[in-house]
């Protein structure tokens, strides 16, 4: 993308985030990784008439990636997460999510912005108003409800007893102190009871599977019972090769943690693509998360939300054709989202 262009929409990012004259933003980069990135949102913090400075780490020794969650590159450096903590606003470009440092700067009532995702798809799924209120009301209705029921015509039938939990909602913006989210996004979570989440799950081709950035092409059967996966195998007539891939990754980690069930919920974003991957290598999967009727379920850490799991084993499997109930009220019908003002305009 032109930088003109690049800057262009990262202005129009911190004035939907609220940044402003008096403000302090941090742009957060690591190694070599998204320059342009640090360039354009330095140059819009100043159209803000905000302070900004640029911290950038050392890339990360070794090959532990971005889905070895919980590493931060920030757990040596008190000093940085100090200043971090100082700000009022983070523009992370590393991918801070599920790190104690994320957690420690979000306390101090910094706000934080991850963008990690292609320039192209930031300006695709540029963030608006009328999308954060239809995924605030979503995340009102999953904020009241005491259950949550998962089918689908491939035999998916999973309850989510909730409640223990909060309820977490992304929108792609941050005006908020203390608030998270990533550009772009547009989905609400939650996570179950860590003993009450039991039932199938049904992997049908199509689905997706993050960090794999792939699509399922045979069904994956998961057997769940008080929050964990007991069993995961091929579906029927199929070679189990999906099946066998997600096994030996979750394995790898030698850490049963990575069994337990996460957080779920629902995309909302009509704009983004369910073909998503093929376009920009995938990036992180972020508009795959959010297509419009999307239900997705996440296997690994829940410390997002609180709890006590923070394996770095993690998968988010955003699944099509599903329908999802709240104490029985049908939300999510077969992929179409069936309350109104969780709807587009063009859809009601």
């Amino acid at each position: 993308m032109d930088q003109n262009l690049f800057n262009d929409i990262c202005l129009r990012q911190l004035t939907l985030s609220g940044v402003h004259e008096g403000e302090t933003v941090v742009v957060l980069t690591r190694g070599s990784e998204r320059a342009e990135y640090a360039d354009a949102f330095l140059w819009a913090i100043q159209q803000r008439g905000a302070l900004g400075y640029h911290m950038r780490l050392p890339s990360p020794a070794g090959a532990a990636g971005a889905w070895a969650v919980g590493d931060s590159g920030l757990g040596a450096l008190p000093l940085a997460v100090d200043a971090l903590k100082a700000a009022d606003m983070v523009v992370d470009c590393t991918f801070l999510l599920f790190s104690p440092e994320q957690f420690a700067i979000q306390e101090a009532g910094t706000r934080i912005l991850t963008a990690v995702e292609p320039p192209e798809l930031l300006a695709r799924l540029m963030p608006t108003t009328e999308l954060r209120e239809r995924v605030e009301t979503g995340a009102e209705l999953l904020a009241n409800a005491t259950s949550m029921r998962i089918t689908s015509p491939h035999g998916t039938d999973v309850t989510y007893q909730l409640g223990v939990y909060p309820t977490l909602s992304e929108y792609g913006y941050t005006d908020t102190p203390g608030r998270w989210d990533h550009w772009p996004a547009a989905f609400v979570f939650t996570g179950g009871a860590d003993d009450g989440v039991d039932g199938k799950i049904v992997l049908a081709p199509g689905d997706v599977l993050l960090p794999f950035n792939s699509y399922v092409q045979t069904p994956v059967e998961l057997t769940i019972e008080k929050g964990f996966i007991r069993d995961i195998r091929g579906g029927a007539n199929s070679s189990g090769l999906d099946a066998d891939l997600l096994r030996s990754y979750i394995e790898s980690f030698d850490d049963p943690r990575g069994y337990g069930m996460s957080h779920v919920g629902w995309g909302l974003d009509e704009r983004a693509h369910w073909h998503g991957l093929t376009q920009f290598g995938g990036g992180m999967g972020m508009e795959l998360r959010s297509f419009y009727g999307n239900v997705m379920f996440s296997i690994g850490p829940n410390n997002e939300l609180g709890g006590p799991n923070d394996t770095a084993c993690h998968f988010d499997i955003p699944m099509r054709g599903n329908s999802l109930y709240l104490d029985d009220e049908l939300i999510v019908d077969a992929g179409e989202l069936t309350v109104p003002e969780m709807r587009p305009v063009n859809r009601r």
